[in-house]
């Protein structure tokens, strides 16, 4: 895997005008290798700095009052996602304001795990969305967020508007 990486940066360098090509066949899990391991990382960071927001009505209240405050978005799915019309609809309105407003936004498909990660068992249901807002400023970036940007600009890449992402167990 390693020895591609460089063979494929070796060639942009060399080749200029292939950089577009190659980024297109690239797989984004090519370049960050584990987007589960980042996500867990920036929940539990902004957690820790009150950046984070669990629950479909208070997303988007956020989203509403201060588009430009959100910095990233996760979707988590559960079994029954299919059969639950009105939580399709919302996630259909968050992807889209997310797609509008230049928010990165990522799919889970274990609610309790995100659940587990951003708070306790008995807010399952409020872990179906869940928003970090941007850092204060004059604040280090958050490196884990930077590598999901990377990541979810990379999927955008090869046409997967929204990369469904499998965080890691305990």
């Amino acid at each position: 895997m390693v020895c591609k990486m460089l063979v494929l940066e070796e060639a942009q360098t060399l080749f200029p005008g292939l950089s577009d090509h190659i980024s297109l066949t690239q797989s984004p899990t090519l370049t960050m290798q584990s987007p589960g391991k980042s996500l867990k990382e920036a929940l539990l960071g902004a957690q820790s700095d009150g950046r984070l927001t669990a629950g479909v009505y208070e997303s988007a209240k956020i989203m509403t009052d201060d588009p430009d405050s959100v910095s990233f978005c996760v979707l988590a799915m559960d079994e029954d996602f299919q059969c639950d019309i009105a939580l399709q609809i919302h996630f259909t309105l968050i992807q889209s304001f997310c797609f509008d407003n230049d928010i990165s936004i990522v799919r889970v498909s274990d609610t309790q795990r995100v659940a587990e990660i951003v708070g306790d068992k008995a807010q399952l249901e409020d872990a179906h969305c869940v928003l970090i807002t941007n850092p204060a400023e004059g604040s280090w970036e958050d490196p884990a967020l930077e590598k999901l940007h990377l990541f979810c600009e990379e999927s955008r890449n090869v046409n997967d508007w929204v990369p469904e992402i499998v965080l890691p167990e305990r």
